[in-house]
């Protein structure tokens, strides 16, 4: 059984940024969702799913949502990265006891993806960008650090996204804050959103690559 996120918090937000702490975390619980499950935003990501997909979960820890594609139908080869090699191993222990074939765990870092230009039709990440906002600062002027890993984050995203492939990305964060990062003059993909959950929304935003992007896209100011 999953603990509770709030008995395996760490003593402060900016401990979210500490891969120790994920490593530690991921050795005891066995699962855990952020922002729900799969089921309750099904809605939204089925319609977006093919058989022939190719798709990349970008921060998957110890999520299923991974195997959950996977039953959807997707069969295009489905890869699930994580920076903690404690996580990844978990995961790939869970799919061999399950006999589930099909979903590749590999141990990388979001900032600097091992993957070739173009390699998926759909990257998909949940909850995993709101890690690089807990030491932001003003939300409405985030400090440096934070602004560069985020930018780091979305170019390499878009740079292993293929031409016409999604960028689905599952948040806390509210359009305001998040629109002036996904709508920075390098990208190429369009901005929607909609919203699901009772009470309290979270945010799923469908961003799609409108045309290739062959050369490196050139940081420019969004502050």
């Amino acid at each position: 059984m999953a603990a509770a996120a709030d008995e395996v918090a760490p003593p402060t937000a900016s401990g979210y940024l500490d891969p120790s702490y994920w490593d530690e975390r991921f050795g005891k619980e066995e699962h855990y969702e952020w922002f729900k499950d799969f089921s309750h935003f099904r809605h939204l990501l089925a319609p977006l799913l093919s058989p022939s997909l190719s798709v990349l979960e970008v921060g998957c820890g110890n999520s299923r949502l991974g195997e959950e594609l996977l039953w959807e139908g997707v069969a295009g080869g489905i890869t699930c990265v994580d920076l903690s090699p404690v996580a990844v191993q978990r995961m790939r222990d869970r799919l061999a006891a399950q006999g589930t074939k099909g979903v590749d765990v590999v141990v990388a870092d979001m900032l600097d993806l091992p993957f070739e230009q173009e390699s998926f039709d759909l990257v998909v990440e949940k909850g995993t960008m709101d890690v690089l906002f807990v030491d932001s600062g003003d939300p409405w002027n985030p400090n440096p650090t934070t602004v560069n890993n985020v930018m780091k984050m979305l170019e390499e995203i878009h740079r292993v996204l293929k031409p016409e492939g999604i960028f689905v990305s599952i948040t806390f964060g509210q359009p305001h804050f998040r629109r002036r990062f996904f709508e920075a003059p390098e990208f190429t993909w369009s901005v929607e959103y909609s919203t699901f959950g009772d009470g309290f929304h979270y945010f799923f935003y469908t961003l799609k690559k409108k045309f290739p992007h062959h050369s490196a896209p050139q940081r420019k100011a969004i502050f």
